[in-house]
C-alpha cells in the first residue's frame, strides 16, 4: 500500500490534469468503474479514467468505438495513464501491484478448479482493460 500511496503522490499532478481534461472531453465523467472479482471472488469496483465518450447515433445506440475516442483519450490509452486511478483500488485493499488479471464477473461460472485459483490472491492494478 505504501507503494500505491507514493505512486499516487508522485502522479498527482498528472492525475489532476487528466481528471480535468477527461471531465471536459467526456461531458463531466472523467472516471469509469466496472465490477470485477477479486480475492476470494469478492466483487469490487475497479476505477479507471474513462477513455470512451457516450456519443450516440440518432437511434440512441453508441457510436462505434473509433468514433468515441478523442485525441486526449488516444494519448491516455497509448501511455496507459488510464490505469492511474487503480492505485486507489490498491489503497482500498481491492487490488495489489502484482498478480493475475481480474476478468469480468460474467466469467466466474466458467472457471474450472485450476482457473479459480486466480482468486486466491488480489488482482493487480494496471492490468484491467475495459
Amino acid at each position: 500500500m505504501a507503494a500505491a500511496f507514493f505512486g499516487l503522490l508522485v502522479l498527482s499532478p498528472a492525475f489532476i490534469l487528466l481528471t480535468f481534461a477527461l471531465f471536459v472531453a467526456n461531458g463531466g465523467k472523467p472516471f469509469f468503474t466496472q465490477s470485477r472479482p477479486g480475492k476470494n471472488e469478492k466483487i469490487f469496483k475497479v476505477i479507471k479514467f474513462k477513455t470512451m465518450n457516450d456519443k450516440r447515433d440518432a437511434k440512441g445506440d453508441f457510436l462505434p468505438d473509433a468514433d468515441r475516442l478523442t485525441p486526449i483519450v488516444r494519448l491516455v490509452r497509448k501511455t496507459s495513464l488510464d490505469e492511474i486511478p487503480q492505485l486507489i483500488n490498491v489503497l482500498k485493499g481491492d487490488m495489489s501491484l502484482i498478480g493475475p488479471r481480474p476478468l469480468l464477473v460474467e466469467y466466474l461460472p466458467l472457471y474450472n478448479d485450476s482457473q479459480k485459483r486466480r482468486h486466491e490472491v488480489k488482482p493487480p492494478a494496471s492490468s484491467v482493460h475495459a
